[in-house]
This record gives C-alpha cells, sequence and structure tokens, in this order.
C-alpha cells in the first residue's frame, strides 16, 4: 500500500529554527499579526516576513492560500511557506490548506511551526491527504518523502486528536491504490488476496469463491464474469466492535476492468474501466478504517469482484438469468453489468446479516456524470432517516453528495416481454432507473442507500485533497456517518 506521508507531533521548540533544513512553514492570521514562532523566524529573515504581512500582496490572499519564499536570507532552508490561516478557521478551510502544503511538500523535511493552533490536527489531515502519490508502476529513482514535523503547545493533545483521523487517510490511501492499480495487477484474486491480509487488523474476512456462489444461487453476478479468466468471487468483511449488535452492511460493485462484455465499449477512454472496483474499492477502505480505529459498531463490508470481458463463454444480450433473490432478468445490454453484481450481493447480505440497514456503492452510470459532473455522488433512498443522516456526514466531510429521485413511474422502462424484468431501460433517467432496479433486491423495511459514485471515484483534474487520479471518495463520509450514528447508539 501507498504509504502516507511520516507525520510527527512535537514540542515547539524555536532554537532549531535557523538550522532547520527543507521547508519551513509560518502562519499568519488574517491582519498578519507574528506569533512566537513568526517573529523568530521574521528575525533570521531580517524583517521580510514582517514586510510582506504588511504588504497589499498578504491582504489579496484568502484563508488557506499558500505563499512560498525559496531560499530565505538568514535560514538554512529551501524555502519559507506562509499560511494565512486565523487560529479559529473553519474545519474545511484548515484542511485545504494542509492540503496546498501537502501539494508543495517535497524529498526534504517539513517543519510546520502550529504552536498553539486548535486547527493542527486537521491541518496534519489535510496535508497527508494531498501528499499521496500512486508511483508504483514507474521506474527510476524514486525521491521518498521527508518527515513532516508539526511543532505544537501540546503535542500529545495533538496526536491524540489526529490519530483517527490517520485512520481514515489510510484507508483513503488503501481505496486510492486499489482504484488506480491496472487490471492486469488488480485481478479479482489480487484484490481478494489484499483484502484477506486484512485480517492482521482484526477483520473477519471470507473469501466465496465461485462454486460457493453457485450453491448460493448468485447466478446474475457469475453471469458477468463468466467471459473472463480471472474467477468471479464475493469477499465478505466483518468488523466486530460493537458487541451484540446487529450490523450495518455496505456492499461494493468490484469490476475489476469493464470491457462491456458482448456489448462492447468504444475504445477511447476504455483504459479508465480499471476504476470500474471503485464501490468495492471505497467499501474496502472503510472497513480498513474502521479496524484502524477500533470502532465501536458492527460492520459487515461485501463486495462482489468480477471481470466483465467479451467470449465465447460470456452472456449475450437476450439471455435470461435468474438471480439468487429468485427473480429472472432478461440481458439487454451486458455493458449494464454493476447492478448484476449488486443485485445478488444485496440479497445475500440481507439474507445472511439481517442488519439495521444498507449502503451500496457503485461506479454504475455514466448518466449519473451527465447529471452532476464529478462534484457530487448520486444518493437514492428509501429511507429519509438514513438518507439525512448520510447527506449530513458528506457535508461535514467535505464530499459532494446529491439526493436523486426515485419513483415507481420509472419502473415501466424495466418491464421484459419474457422474464421478471429488464437489466436497463432507454437512455432517458438512466442512473435513476438503475436505482430502480436495485430497489427490488431491497427488502421493504430495509433502510437503504445507493450510491452511484461513477462521477467521483476517480476524475481527470486534481481535487483540493487529492492529485489527478483516484479520489477515494466515501471513505470520510461513511465513516463519519458510522461514527456519528452507528457508534453513537452503542455509547
Amino acid at each position: 500500500m501507498t504509504t502516507p506521508v511520516a507525520i510527527d507531533f512535537k514540542e515547539l521548540e524555536l532554537d532549531p529554527i535557523a538550522a532547520a533544513e527543507g521547508q519551513i512553514v509560518v502562519f499568519l492570521k488574517g491582519e498578519g499579526g507574528l506569533d512566537q514562532a513568526g517573529r523568530r523566524v521574521n528575525r533570521h529573515m531580517k524583517g521580510a516576513l514582517a514586510r510582506f504581512a504588511e504588504s497589499d500582496s498578504f491582504e489579496k490572499m484568502k484563508q488557506g492560500d499558500v505563499k512560498s519564499f525559496a531560499f530565505p536570507t538568514g535560514l538554512a532552508a529551501d524555502a519559507v511557506l506562509v499560511v494565512k490561516l486565523d487560529r479559529n478557521a473553519k474545519i474545511d478551510v484548515a484542511r485545504k490548506a494542509g492540503a496546498a502544503l501537502g501539494k508543495l511538500h517535497n524529498d526534504t523535511p517539513m517543519l510546520v511551526l502550529a504552536g498553539p493552533s486548535p486547527r493542527a490536527a486537521e491541518i496534519s489531515y489535510g496535508l497527508a491527504l494531498r501528499a499521496y502519490d500512486f508511483d508504483p508502476h514507474k521506474t527510476g529513482d524514486k525521491d521518498g518523502r521527508g518527515v513532516v514535523t508539526f511543532m505544537v503547545s501540546k503535542p500529545e493533545e495533538v496526536a491524540a486528536k489526529a490519530a483517527p483521523m490517520a485512520a481514515v487517510a489510510e484507508g483513503v490511501f488503501f481505496t486510492r491504490d486499489l482504484v488506480n492499480e491496472p487490471a492486469n495487477v488488480l485481478t479479482t484474486s489480487d484484490f481478494a488476496a489484499r483484502l484477506a491480509a486484512m485480517q492482521e487488523l482484526g477483520l473477519d474476512v471470507e473469501i466465496l469463491e465461485e462454486a460457493e456462489l453457485e450453491e448460493l444461487g448468485m447466478r446474475t453476478l457469475l453471469c458477468v464474469g463468466q467471459g473472463s479468466e480471472s474467477p468471479s468471487k464475493v469477499v465478505v468483511m466483518k468488523w466486530n466492535g460493537g458487541g451484540d449488535e446487529k450490523p450495518f452492511a455496505l456492499v461494493g460493485k468490484g469490476v475489476v476492468f469493464d470491457t462491456g462484455g458482448i456489448s462492447l465499449k468504444p475504445a477511447g477512454g476504455m483504459e479508465d474501466m480499471t476504476m470500474d472496483m471503485g464501490g468495492a474499492g471505497v467499501v474496502s477502505g472503510v472497513m480498513r478504517t474502521l479496524a484502524l480505529r477500533k470502532a465501536k459498531a458492527n460492520v459487515v463490508g461485501i463486495v462482489g469482484l468480477v471481470e466483465n470481458m467479451p467470449d465465447g463463454k460470456a452472456t449475450r444480450p437476450g439471455d435470461v438469468v435468474k438471480s439468487m433473490k429468485g427473480d429472472t432478468i432478461e440481458i439487454i445490454n451486458t455493458d449494464a453489468e454493476g447492478r448484476l453484481v449488486l443485485a445478488d450481493c444485496l440479497w445475500y447480505a440481507q439474507e445472511r446479516f439481517e442488519p439495521t440497514g444498507v449502503i451500496n456503492l457503485a461506479t454504475l452510470t455514466g448518466a449519473i456524470i451527465i447529471g452532476l459532473g464529478h462534484d457530487n455522488a448520486g444518493v437514492f433512498s428509501n429511507d429519509d432517516t438514513l438518507c439525512g443522516n448520510f447527506l449530513k456526514a458528506a457535508g461535514n466531510e467535505g464530499e459532494g453528495a446529491w439526493r436523486m429521485p426515485m419513483g415507481a413511474s420509472y419502473d415501466k422502462q424495466l418491464k421484459s416481454r419474457i422474464a421478471d424484468m429488464k437489466n436497463v431501460g432507454t437512455r432517458a433517467a438512466g442512473s435513476i432507473t438503475a436505482a430502480q432496479f436495485l430497489q427490488r433486491f431491497v427488502k421493504d423495511d430495509m433502510p437503504w442507500i445507493h450510491l452511484d459514485i461513477a462521477g467521483t471515484a476517480s476524475v481527470k483534474a486534481e481535487t483540493d485533497l487529492a492529485p489527478a487520479g483516484a479520489t477515494g471518495w466515501g471513505v470520510m463520509a461513511l465513516d463519519r456517518l458510522i461514527r456519528d450514528t452507528y457508534e453513537a447508539e452503542t455509547e
């Protein structure tokens, strides 16, 4: 797994500033005031920092912006990074300020003079998230990341506050690694092996192979992968930190590569389909986070791992398959495969674990990108309370999410002449009809959310907290939901 940047918290000392190598970070409040550390840096810089704090350039900076002074006079450092940040800045602003530092962090040490800042932990969190870099397949010499040392007034308190954030960051990194991996590396077997290795963290991990899936009747899942040399699998991860309570369930679509099957996708952009296992990646990252921070909740994560390939054995348009639930499905388009994987996994999760609620995630439809772009995931739900709790958690973590409509009127698009339903409707409201399809595999009294993350799982341009590529969207929001809702119930 990509190693997060090493962050340490130490007691604020001013003597080492002049000799510090690499990058020194100084915080200035909106009115340009210098704290004790800032005054010391200013003396070494012969008053240059104070002059900048009184300049129009500083006045024009926004909260969280960073200005770099290369090779400052009087200091051994390569650069002094000046951050405009009020002492009681909002949490999201503090994280973005940290992310700006993470973007500038290099292979030299970084000394962050945070002093008494109450936002030091949030700054370190944003720094770690943005410093991520996926480079295992690049050859040649690789510069390692220098250690980041936060000089704070109360290092033990800040470290304790930062610890659960570090667990979330590691879950985000795990998800990003999975989504970024090429399909010739992240096969279904490799994916399952990475999840099995998390047993070392205290997770109970079970891998269901094709023979077991056939016996369970998971034929809609199996039909997606039957044209691939990679065996289809279902991986069950259990975290039992909440006593005897029934678990909450997370279900993820794990299509490690999606050609579209017989309904072959166009060649342009098909290389991006390595990210079609994004839903399973998020579930895996959340489960890792829960284990790392010893969450006081019972959560089960279930991911269906398949590869959708064209082959002489592949499912054809016009085939009819029977789900684990017992409903029959006419396959109209083999590129609408994710819902077939989720249908069986959703039913299995409910039948085996009788969860208190279930959330499934999938890079399911291009239609959701047309509707919401890359800033928000689509949220579909049958339960206002669960949906409201999730949207609040996503908002608090700064992860964009927007509730979409559902309704019986959309079901007519799924009517089949020869089976109980079709797997796809028309182009109109494509993301909604996909959600309507999934809802047929959710029991009437089961609180449920479907998250369509096709637009947020991986992006072409960098975001505030992530470089271009996999974002890890959803790990932060789902961990927050579990922490605020389900762990709170056990206290």
